[in-house]
């Protein structure tokens, strides 16, 4: 079944009849449902589901369902879908392409109700992306949080409709209440849904510019889920008299930016804790203008989730130089230890570290080795002298680009191009300083891995991610006269051969399963193909990929991401393909599985776009994909 709105019914669809609101709650009622009730799946973000109906004897057999195509794609210039779907009593919670806000019946796709935080207002172009939305309920009271830019809506479950009480009419408005003025022309934008407990509606640091002009601070607020009135703040740049304030310039509080969540927030419900993930401040690649480790940017933060107050934080980047964000939700796990479960937190990185810690404590699982980095060249710059190295578990995904045989070798050709570019680079071992001649970061500055994160089986203690071996280079400049800092970076570009392919030994993209217990690998496997250079008989290299994966029950893991635009299933044993289906667009977001009427469905946004390195651009898509048993 496929739902692609007319131009008429796309600009209707906010006022559909109360009879087809009430539908989908009606017929969930009659059976057993399982929702995926935040965007981590349960509030520890394991991306982890108890579903067993379609398990590893008949994935093989999965069948479309039903296609929620959303009709507002763009191809130039390029929009995506990062969402993953929210399910709750039979109804399903989305944003497309154009950052609407959706409602569908989570067993057809039809759709119940449509919000448009943009409407009246004529643009041409991609208004941004966002990865989901956020639902609560107290009885009869059920509400749907979503974020477009600097707002943050509050609409009606129910109908779509905002819930006046809220805020303003409905609407908070994200920039006020910093403890700080912004400069009007400081972008806020907030991508990653809240994180919802008891009454609280907790919002990360979002993000916005990465320098080197004004930025906003990232730092985490609860507000009252009914009145949208703050209730508390974390100043992740530390006010005067706050821990970590020494850590920083003296007036960095006033004017320096970053230390943000944007990845998204993770919740232990039964310890009241927010486990909050930041990023790096700003400027990304120079930091003259902030001296010091820079508290609490590039930090896994534990906070009392009712006061903000902090219980414990693990600093994994210091002065960070790299854009090395902590760019996903901690997940909070468990593994065995001795003949015990011990809980955790585990945070993956851009550059390919596990950070591990206990739950409660904040104590490394393994050690954590402060080891010595390259300094740096650059004028006034205060690189900082050692950085953390977690001793286990290793990397995954390769760090440096300090030896020659890291370079590709696909081709005599693409070896000779790529060393040819080198000659005019500075490369060395992780965290070698940005320099006005270029330095090769490796991993770049999408990792490693990026916002997809990782998955957790918390019955088996095992952990799965994604990652990429894409290098890129950056060259900072002099910055115009008169602008108020010193230097600009040359854009983000990849390291890339001839043909547009990474300048690093494949694999380029992987598939990992991490056992916890001993901190060691069980399997991993590259992840797509490339369709052109398999005809030259180049395989097994993957592709760059971008997305994360969920895990069930029945020994499942299901992934979009590879810019072959497939979905698959793989075997958590060992990581067998048992299933893989072309998509109309690549599925570049993390997917969600429920049931409905005893029925398990498995979901991926297909919204392709912005994906462009590799070999051929990629197009958009707008199609939200079901798949079922028949």
């Amino acid at each position: 079944m496929r739902y692609r709105p007319t131009r008429r019914a796309f600009l209707q669809s906010a006022a559909l009849s109360s009879a087809a609101l009430a539908a989908a709650p009606a017929r969930a009622s009659r059976g057993a449902s399982h929702d995926w009730r935040h965007y981590g799946g349960p509030l520890e973000a394991t991306r982890y589901s108890t579903l067993d109906q379609i398990d590893r004897s008949n994935v093989a057999e999965l069948k479309v369902a039903w296609v929620h195509a959303t009709g507002d794609s763009l191809q130039r210039p390029q929009t995506k879908i990062e969402c993953t779907p929210i399910v709750v009593d039979g109804r399903m919670y989305v944003t497309t392409a154009q950052l609407q806000v959706r409602s569908l019946d989570a067993a057809t796709g039809d759709l119940l109700w449509n919000f448009d935080p943009f409407e009246g207002v004529a643009m041409r172009r991609s208004k941004g992306v966002n990865r989901g939305v956020a639902y609560w309920s107290d009885g009869d009271d059920r509400r749907v949080f979503m974020s477009a830019e600097d707002k943050m809506y509050c609409l009606n479950a129910a109908t779509g409709q905002p819930v006046t009480e809220f805020a303003d009419r409905g609407v908070l408005h994200m920039r006020e209440g910093m403890d700080r003025e912004l400069a009007k022309s400081t972008r806020t934008v907030y991508a990653t849904p809240p994180v919802i407990f008891e009454d609280l509606l907790l919002l990360g640091g979002g993000s916005g510019s990465e320098g080197p002009g004004p930025a906003a601070p990232g730092h985490i607020r609860g507000y009252d889920i009914r009145t949208g009135k703050r209730r508390w703040i974390f100043h992740t740049i530390p006010h005067p008299g706050e821990f970590g304030y020494e850590t920083w310039g003296e007036d960095s509080w006033k004017h320096a930016g970053g230390a943000n969540n944007w990845g998204g927030m993770s919740l232990d419900p039964d310890r009241g804790l927010l486990f909050v993930s930041t990023g790096s401040p700003t400027f990304d690649f120079f930091g003259a203008d902030r001296p010091g480790k820079n508290l609490f940017g590039n930090s896994v933060l534990a906070l009392d989730a009712r006061t903000g107050e902090r219980k414990w934080h693990f600093q994994t980047t210091h002065h960070d130089l790299w854009d090395y964000d902590l760019p996903a939700q901690p997940v909070l796990a468990r593994r065995r230890h001795g003949d015990k479960w011990q809980d955790i937190v585990v945070q993956i990185s851009k550059q390919a570290f596990w950070y591990i810690f206990d739950r409660e404590t904040g104590e490394p699982v393994w050690e954590i080795e402060e080891r010595p980095v390259p300094d740096s060249d650059m004028p006034g710059e205060h690189a900082f002298p050692t950085q953390p190295f977690p001793t286990k578990p290793p990397p995954f995904a390769r760090q440096g680009f300090d030896d020659d045989a890291y370079i590709t070798d696909i081709s005599e050709e693409s070896r000779s191009y790529v060393q040819r570019q080198l000659r005019d680079l500075r490369r060395g071992v992780l965290y070698t300083p940005p320099t006005r001649g270029g330095t090769v970061y490796n991993p770049g500055t999408v990792g490693g891995t990026i916002w997809g994160g990782a998955s957790h089986d918390p019955e088996e203690g095992l952990m799965f991610i994604n990652t990429n071996n894409w290098p890129k280079f950056f060259t900072l400049l002099d910055a115009p006269e008169g602008v108020g800092y010193p230097y600009i970076q040359a854009g983000y570009p990849f390291l890339v051969d001839q043909d547009k392919y990474s300048a690093a030994k494949p694999p380029w993209g992987e598939l990992l399963c991490l056992d916890l217990q001993t901190g060691d690998y069980r399997w991993r496997r590259p992840i797509g193909e490339y369709a052109d250079l398999k005809a030259r008989g180049i395989e097994g290299t993957g592709t760059f990929n971008v997305g994360g994966s969920i895990v069930t029950k029945s020994g499942l893991l299901f992934l979009g991401a590879t810019q072959d635009e497939k979905f698959r299933a793989f075997d958590t044993r060992d990581g067998t393909i048992l299933f893989e289906h072309q998509l109309s667009a690549g599925g570049y977001a993390t997917p969600c599985t429920y049931a409905v009427d005893g029925k398990q469905y498995v979901v991926i946004a297909a919204g392709g776009g912005g994906r462009d390195i590799g070999s051929g651009g990629r197009k958009s898509g707008d199609e939200f994909v079901a798949f079922s048993l028949e």
